[in-house]
Order: C-alpha cells, then structure tokens, then sequence
C-alpha cells in the first residue's frame, strides 16, 4: 500500500453529524475503553473518535492522540477545548516514521487505529509499536476503509500485525471497513 495522507480539508467531512448519525463513535468504542484507560490514537484527524474516546476514559484516564498534519492536531484541541475534554487528551506530532511513544512502553490499554494504517509508510514498524506500547492483554481495533484497501492488502495488513506479536481476536463489525480487533498476549 502506498503511503497517503488525508488532505486536510476531508476532515472537515469525517467529523459531519451525519457521519456521525450513520457510524456512532461512542457506541463503536464502549466495549473497549473504560474510565481509567490510557488509549492511543494515531491519525485521529480532528477528532471524530478522539472525543468520544476521551470521555470513555474519564477524568482519570488520557487519550493520545498522534498526527502527522499540525492542523489536524490544532483542530482536535480546539474540538476538545469546547468539549471540555482538553484534559484528558494528549497531542503528538511525530518525527519519521516512529510514532514517538517509547516512554509509554507496556502502559496502554488500548489502541484505535481507525482509517489510518494504509496511510502509513511503514506498517510493519506502526504494529512492532503499538505491540510494544500496549499492556499485556491490551487490545488494538484496526479498520481500514473497504474503498481504499483490497481484501489483499488487508491480509497483508493482518500478517504484519500477526508477525509483530499481535493474535487475531474477532472481527469489529464496522460498516463499509475491513475490522479486526487485535490482542497482545
């Protein structure tokens, strides 16, 4: 899969209610995330789950959220500010092609990686970072947008979470993607 990223002006799109309306980002992620949880998201655009992640983890909990683009990560704060859940949430841009996250070695609880990773430009080192960022037992929801990523590339997308430690638990159910819940061991 080539390396993308998602213009700027399409997030103004992905955070639409009507999106929102058709795809409920809250009811998606509560059987994942818990108050208390520390979550990673990459590639949250301006913030269609990163909101509701946020208040999934409560006041004690933190979300982190990582983008390559500074106008994303400006416009999720903003978002957040509004919301009041700019306490609970922690924003990244990364350096390369590491994600910048070795001090949270073992610590997370759960990583959503939502419409992002066929944007990466190296998916194999994306999952050996999330495998290592994660507690053991951690989770890791993957979905990839059927328009944009082949039933191929999907698998190929699955084999290099498999060879990064990752064991295949179920399928996530998400409309119009290719879903899978992952677990560390």
């Amino acid at each position: 899969m080539a390396e993308h990223v998602c213009p700027y002006w399409v997030g103004y799109l992905l955070i639409s209610p009507l999106r929102r309306w058709l795809e409920n980002p809250y009811a998606l992620l509560a059987p994942f995330v818990t108050e208390g949880m520390t979550v990673v998201e990459p590639g949250p655009g301006m913030g269609f789950y990163t909101l509701d992640l946020a208040r999934l983890v409560g006041p004690q909990g933190r979300v982190i959220a990582i983008d390559v683009q500074p106008k994303m990560l400006k416009a999720v704060q903003r978002r957040a500010r509004k919301a009041g859940l700019d306490g609970r949430i922690e924003l990244r841009q990364p350096s390369g092609e590491h994600m910048g996250l070795d001090h949270l070695q073992g610590q997370a609880d759960f990583v959503l990686a939502a419409f992002v990773v066929h944007e990466l430009p190296n998916m194999a080192l994306f999952f050996q970072e999330m495998h290592r960022v994660l507690k053991s037992g951690g989770s890791c929801l993957v979905a990839e947008p059927k328009k944009h990523v082949k039933i191929a590339d999907w698998e190929e997308t699955l084999r290099l979470a498999t060879e990064a430690g990752f064991q295949i638990s179920r399928d996530a159910n998400i409309r119009r993607a290719h879903s899978i819940v992952l677990i560390k061991p």
